[in-house]
């Protein structure tokens, strides 16, 4: 089962793929990504992804020479060709190839890149027990400095900085709060309380990513009757609940059991938590776009 690349037109092999040392990602961190999930022969959420991903390319002014279509019909043959039934995509779109911070001095014809492969991002016993988690010192980006809708490549130094602090502290992921001191998200993950049956979720204005697997994990909360809201919180709110999770396509949902030390309830996984994993891994399992 090959790992491939698809890049700019030519199919390869994951390890002989190279991309210009001009890149503009590569240099600026000027580009945008998607991390997409495939289960079971079908991609998940695939339009979601898509959508976010242009509205990007929109805003961010990308001179993008595929439409959505096309990229869609391009990454679902490439899935096609690689022949894994499960595992994940990334997908990337840069400015150009240029050196030079101005845009109008390099070649404007975007890099696009589709790689299908598989990731773990964590082992079956941490959904099992939970994980532990860290108060990061770093805040996310401002929203008057960056719209954290936009899945921008260069927004994510102080992501990986965060992460590396819960790294030397032998936590499963780190939480980075915004200017305000309100919760925001995880490294690569958001966040969800639940007390007394009740969820509630940092609203998108508190300078959040908004995940595809936030909303669904949203949607299927609500299908199932539970009370969803999105709001403004703080670090009191997670001493405060019972239950706590993560929710990311590389993490899909994964209990939160700890923070800063500090038992979340009982400690343990909650059965809120857990109805919704078994919610979640149902629907991945028969839903996507077939390739």
């Amino acid at each position: 089962m090959p790992k491939l690349v698809w890049l700019n037109g030519q199919t390869m092999p994951l390890e002989s793929a190279v991309t210009s040392v001009a890149d503009h990602a590569h240099l600026y961190g000027d580009g945008l990504f998607e991390g997409i999930r495939m289960y079971n022969r079908r991609v998940w959420k695939l339009d979601e992804h898509l959508d976010r991903l242009y509205h990007g390319i929109r805003f961010l002014g990308f001179e993008m020479t595929i439409t959505q279509k096309d990229l869609r019909s391009t990454l679902l043959e490439v899935c096609k060709q690689a022949d894994i039934p499960s595992g994940y995509i990334r997908l990337n779109v840069t400015r150009g190839t240029g050196l030079g911070l101005d845009p109008k001095g390099i070649d404007r014809t975007p890099n696009v890149m589709i790689m299908v492969s598989t990731l773990s991002l964590y082992p079956e016993e941490a959904y099992e027990m939970g994980l532990s988690v860290i108060t990061s010192s770093l805040r996310v980006m401002a929203s008057d400095a960056l719209d954290p809708r936009l899945k921008c490549i260069g927004r994510y130094g102080a992501n990986i900085l965060a992460k590396l602090e819960a790294n030397r502290m032998g936590a499963g992921e780190a939480l980075m709060l915004n200017n305000q001191g309100q919760l925001a998200e995880c490294t690569g993950d958001n966040i969800f309380l639940i007390t007394k049956g009740a969820i509630a979720t940092p609203h998108p204005a508190s300078g959040i990513l908004r995940g595809v697997t936030r909303d669904v994990v949203i949607e299927l909360a609500k299908e199932a009757g539970y009370a969803v809201e999105e709001t403004f919180l703080t670090p009191f709110d997670i001493y405060a609940a019972d239950e706590a999770f993560l929710t990311g396509t590389a993490a899909e949902v994964i209990p939160m059991v700890s923070l800063d030390g500090k038992k979340i309830g009982c400690g343990v996984p909650g059965p809120v938590t857990q109805d919704l994993i078994a919610r979640f891994r149902a629907a991945t399992a028969t839903s996507g776009v077939p390739f």
